[in-house]
């Protein structure tokens, strides 16, 4: 019997996988949220966020080496990480069911942790610790029990889960040991926070989490590297560990291990279409279908009922649309920008459209009936009803960018290139883009570097700005 703690099973597990374990599916899973990530972080570089995130650190002597992504701005790795992860996050358009956000944490991590890599790290390896990083964080949400009752307590995922995915993913580009890897990941449970009270106001904390997240896993596995020890006994069933700690219900440490190597977690994340919380998709997708199905003119729309669980309208169910982080976390905004735009991308989001009159009038003629019977993590179902007294009703149960309702190739690269293009020229865009899609045969990942900022000969700073 193995009688090892399950934060040394993962070291080694960390340590010692290999690219060719990874199935031709993952792999191909893996690029494309690479590259979505690289997407939404590019668009973010121009947010209020992360220039706020940058001016700080630059102001307070930060510089370095490691590049921060859509700008000419080079931080040290651990400064880089945070500034990537919150840009990555800042706009909601990258990846979900994962830690929650994985993407916005993981790869700022594993980029920042390449400046810091002493040989080439090949685009194969790059790909397996990126893999890494959301299988572990995704693991450490399934020990706390799952989204819905970790969240549920108060904790934002991203952050508290988010911190150790990051960190395996930086453990693998720095090629430490079992034992160091370990370290890593007791040291990281000490860096892992981040509560959900931000949704009562619509602050911009949320969008720190990924990037402290991303921070916190880079410095764990800096420190494991220096030789500091973490705790062995992190994940048990012991006073201080953080399972207990944590955890307001029934937790599993066995889902950390059981199965390592089988079916990779990453397999279960998905890229969102729209530019709001992966909670509202199922709802705009609804609203989507029978628009288009019955031919409903958006000005024939005079009520629209969403029936959803009391967690999701716990979560997506405020009103308040004066901020955009606020506006992003609105069922109610999202199914009126999609009734009345046509779409919810991240224009939607614009100040100007959250103060369009004709739109807050869309959204009053939205309601929500919360039905207790419903499953937390149910999608809702949304009924409308037209001025010719017509009545239509739709349940999406796998939104689009679902793992079982992809992006097609097609739809995934006409995001990355109108988000990257935010920030780049189009064809470095398109550099970055073929380069992201080929990494399994990149002799050096490193070479990323310089493709996820501008050319030389371009503007010194982001064109893209949200508000």
């Amino acid at each position: 019997m193995d009688r090892s703690s399950h934060a040394e099973r993962i070291g080694a597990f960390i340590a010692q996988a290999n690219p060719s374990d990874l199935p031709d599916t993952v792999v191909e899973k893996a690029k494309r949220h690479v590259l979505d990530t690289f997407g939404a972080a590019l668009a973010g570089a121009g947010s209020d966020e992360a220039r706020a995130v940058r001016a700080m650190l630059q102001a307070s002597g930060g510089s370095g080496s490691a590049p921060v992504w859509g700008t000419k701005a080079l931080l040290a790795p651990r400064d880089a990480a945070l500034a990537n992860g919150v840009a990555a996050h800042a706009l909601e358009l990258d990846d979900t069911g994962g830690c929650d956000h994985s993407g916005a944490v993981v790869l700022p991590a594993a980029v920042s942790a390449l400046t810091l890599a002493d040989v080439p790290v090949s685009g194969a390896e790059f790909l397996l610790a990126v893999v890494l990083g959301y299988e572990v964080a995704r693991r450490m949400l399934e020990a706390f029990g799952g989204y819905q009752p970790h969240n549920a307590a108060g904790w934002h995922s991203t952050g508290t889960c988010g911190v150790f995915g990051a960190a395996a993913a930086a453990c693998r580009i720095l090629r430490l040991k079992p034992a160091a890897c370990a370290a890593a990941l007791g040291l990281s449970a000490s860096f892992a926070g981040g509560l959900w009270a931000f949704i009562h106001d619509g602050s911009q904390a949320k969008r720190v989490h990924a990037g402290r997240a991303a921070e916190g896993g880079l410095l764990a596995a800096l420190l494991a590297r220096g030789g500091i020890t973490g705790p062995a006994r992190v994940f048990d069933e012991v006073w201080g560990g953080i399972l207990p700690t944590l955890a307001h219900g029934p937790t599993n440490a066995e889902a950390l291990v059981d199965g390592l190597g089988r079916a990779w977690r990453i397999s279960r994340a998905a890229i969102k279409p729209y530019a709001s919380c992966r909670g509202t998709h199922g709802a705009v997708d609804a609203v989507g279908a029978m628009m288009q199905d019955h031919a409903i003119a958006s000005d024939a729309v005079i009520q629209v009922v969403v029936r959803l669980s009391p967690f999701l309208n716990g979560m997506c169910g405020g009103r308040d649309i004066r901020s955009l982080p606020a506006a992003q976390m609105s069922l109610p905004y999202a199914v009126a920008v999609r009734i009345a735009l046509g779409h919810a991308n991240l224009s939607a989001y614009a100040a100007s459209w959250r103060k369009d009159e004709t739109l807050r009038a869309m959204m009053d003629r939205v309601s929500l009936q919360v039905d207790a019977g419903m499953e937390p993590d149910a999608e809702p179902a949304v009924a409308i009803r037209t001025a010719a007294g017509r009545r239509f009703e739709a349940q999406v149960t796998a939104p689009l960018g679902a793992p079982d309702n992809p992006l097609s190739d097609a739809a995934l690269t006409a995001k990355f290139m109108e988000l990257a293009g935010l920030t780049l020229p189009q064809e470095a865009s398109a550099r970055l883009r073929d380069t992201v899609m080929r990494l399994e045969v990149i002799q050096d990942a490193r070479d990323l570097q310089t493709l996820i900022v501008p050319p030389m000969d371009s503007l010194d700073s982001p064109c893209g700005r949200a508000s």
